[in-house]
C-alpha cells in the first residue's frame, strides 16, 4: 500500500535535492534560488493601472436601505394617488419582498429645499449633509437584481449575490495594497443594530486571507486581544513573533504557499498594530473644536462621529479602504420616526468628515460613498395607521451619492419616473459604480482579476462600465 503522508512530502525541491541531479546543476541553482526568496509583504503599496485621483476609500455604508423617497428624490406627484393603489401597469413588474402591489400610495410628508450653487434637492432630515451639495454627486438611479437584505448587500460589496466573493475592500487592497504598515489595508467601523450579512460585507472570499476586513472597536481594545497577557514583556513578544515567523518561513520556503505569507504578514500586522492602534484611538491630539464638529462628546451621534473621525485618522495613517457600517434603516414601519433618529445620528458626523477632510487638503485623494443595499417603495407597508407605516424594499431605483477623489460634485446623474418606480434616464447599476470606484483609484475593471476554479473573476462580475459624467 502506498504511504501517502510519504508522497506528500515528495516537493519539487526534495525530488531535486535526491534523485534529480541528472536535470542540471544550473536548473537546480536557480530553482533553489526563486525558492530561498523571503515572502513578499502581500499589503505592500503596488503602483495602479493609470495615474488616479483617489489613494483611500471611506465607504459609508447604510444598511438596511435608506429610503431615497425622504431623503434624496422628491416625488410630488404622489400626493394625488395618496392612500390609494397605483395602477396595474405601473407595478405589475415590481419585485416586493412584502407589500403586495395594491398597497396605498405614501407620500413623503418631507420638506424638500435646494442647496449650493447647484441648487441640488435634499430632504429636512438631512441639512448638514446638505449644505456640502457642491461636494456631492448624487446618483438617484442606482438599480439591482436583490431584493432581499443579505443578497442585496452581497452584491454591493462583492458585486454577486453568491456568497464566498472578494468585496470591494479585499479587491483594492489586493489591486493597490496598502501604504500603512502598522494599520491593516481594509478596516470596518461598525455601528447600529449590525449588518444583515455581517462579516459578508467585508470577506476577503478566495482572495488571500490578508485582504479580509478587520473589524475595530471605538472604545477599549481596538481588536479584541490584541494586547499581551498579563506578564508578557513586549520583549517576549517580540522574540515568540520572531521565532513563529521563522518556522513559517522555513515552510514557505519548501511550499511556496501563499496562505503562509499571509499568515507572516498577520503575526508582524499584529505586532506593530500593538502601538500603533491605541494611539489611533487617542483623540487628545484633535481641537476640541474639531471633535465638536463631529459631535463625538455627545449623544445621539458620539457613536458614528467617533467612527468617522477614526476614519479620517485611518486614511491619514495610509489605510486603504475603510468601510463604516451603520445599521439599520431597514424601516418597515414608522419610517418617519425610524429614519429621523438615524438622520440625528449620522448627519452631522458623515458632513463632519466632508468637510474635515476638505479642509486638510485630503478629500481630493479620498473617494467617498455614502449608500445602502437598495431603496424604498413608494406604497407604504402599514401596519395600523399612517403614523405606523413603513417603506417595502425596491431595487427598482434608488440613491446613492459619491465625493472626493477624483469625482465631479455639484451634480445629480440620473433621474426617475414621477412616482419613484423606476430610473428613466441614465440608469446605473452595482456594477458600474464599482467600475467607476477602481477608476478613481487608477485601476482598469476588467484587468483587476483573480484566477480562482479555472476562470478568471473580477469585482464587475462579466459587466459594468465607468460612469464618465462623474468622473471630475
Amino acid at each position: 500500500m502506498v504511504d501517502l503522508s510519504e508522497l506528500r512530502q515528495r516537493t519539487r525541491r526534495n525530488f531535486l535535492l535526491s534523485g534529480g541531479a541528472g536535470l542540471g546543476s544550473i536548473a537546480l541553482a536557480q530553482l533553489l534560488a526563486a525558492e530561498d526568496q523571503a515572502p513578499q509583504n502581500p499589503l505592500a503599496p503596488k503602483r495602479p493601472h493609470f495615474s488616479a485621483r483617489a489613494k483611500n476609500v471611506i465607504f459609508l455604508f447604510m444598511e438596511g436601505a435608506p429610503s431615497q423617497l425622504d431623503l434624496f428624490d422628491p416625488k410630488p406627484a404622489l400626493n394625488k394617488w395618496a392612500g390609494m393603489p397605483l395602477p396595474a401597469s405601473v407595478t405589475k413588474e415590481l419585485q416586493l419582498a412584502f407589500i403586495k402591489p395594491t398597497a396605498q400610495v405614501f407620500p413623503s410628508p418631507r420638506t424638500f429645499t435646494s442647496y449650493g450653487q447647484c441648487g441640488t434637492e435634499f430632504s429636512d432630515f438631512i441639512p448638514q449633509v446638505a449644505a456640502c451639495a457642491d461636494d456631492l454627486c448624487l446618483v438617484r438611479s442606482m438599480h439591482t437584481e436583490a431584493f432581499n437584505h443579505h443578497p442585496g448587500q452581497a452584491l454591493l460589496m462583492s458585486g454577486s449575490i453568491q456568497l464566498g466573493r472578494p468585496t470591494a475592500g479585499a479587491w483594492v487592497t489586493y489591486g493597490l495594497g496598502s501604504e500603512s504598515q502598522e494599520l491593516p489595508g481594509f478596516v470596518v467601523l461598525s455601528s447600529g443594530r449590525g449588518t444583515s450579512a455581517g462579516s459578508n460585507n467585508w470577506s476577503s472570499g478566495f482572495l488571500p486571507s490578508t485582504h479580509q476586513g478587520v473589524v475595530f472597536r471605538s472604545s477599549g481594545d481596538p481588536i479584541l486581544y490584541l494586547e499581551n497577557p498579563p506578564g508578557t514583556s513586549r520583549e517576549t513578544q517580540q522574540a515568540r513573533i520572531g521565532a513563529i515567523n521563522k518556522l513559517n518561513a522555513e515552510r514557505y520556503r519548501e511550499t511556496g504557499d501563499s496562505a503562509i505569507a499571509a499568515r507572516i504578514q498577520s503575526y508582524e500586522l499584529a505586532f506593530r498594530m500593538q502601538m500603533a492602534a491605541p494611539k489611533l484611538l487617542d483623540f487628545s491630539d484633535e481641537k476640541p473644536a474639531t471633535l465638536e464638529m463631529y459631535g463625538v462628546n455627545r449623544e445621539p451621534t458620539r457613536p458614528y462621529a467617533t467612527n468617522c473621525l477614526l476614519a479620517r485618522r485611518m486614511v491619514e495613517r495610509g489605510v486603504r479602504f475603510v468601510m463604516l457600517a451603520h445599521g439599520t434603516w431597514d424601516d418597515h414601519q414608522e419610517i418617519n420616526k425610524k429614519l429621523k433618529k438615524n438622520c440625528e445620528i449620522t448627519d452631522q458626523p458623515v458632513a463632519a468628515l466632508i468637510r474635515d477632510l476638505k479642509q486638510r487638503g485630503l478629500l481630493d485623494s479620498t473617494l467617498l460613498v455614502w449608500g445602502g443595499e437598495f431603496g424604498r417603495t413608494p406604497m407604504a407597508e402599514q401596519q395600523h395607521s399612517w403614523e405606523d407605516a413603513g417603506r417595502d424594499h425596491h431595487p427598482n431605483c434608488f440613491s446613492m451619492w459619491l465625493a472626493g477623489g477624483g469625482i465631479k460634485g455639484g451634480q445629480v446623474i440620473g433621474k426617475t419616473d414621477e412616482l419613484g418606480i423606476n430610473g428613466v434616464e441614465e440608469r446605473i447599476h452595482i456594477h458600474d459604480l464599482h467600475a467607476t470606484m477602481l477608476h478613481c483609484l487608477g485601476m482598469d475593471h476588467k484587468k483587476l482579476t483573480y484566477r480562482h476554479m479555472g476562470r478568471d473573476f473580477r469585482l464587475t462580475d462579466v459587466s459594468g462600465r465607468v460612469v464618465e459624467k462623474m468622473i471630475a
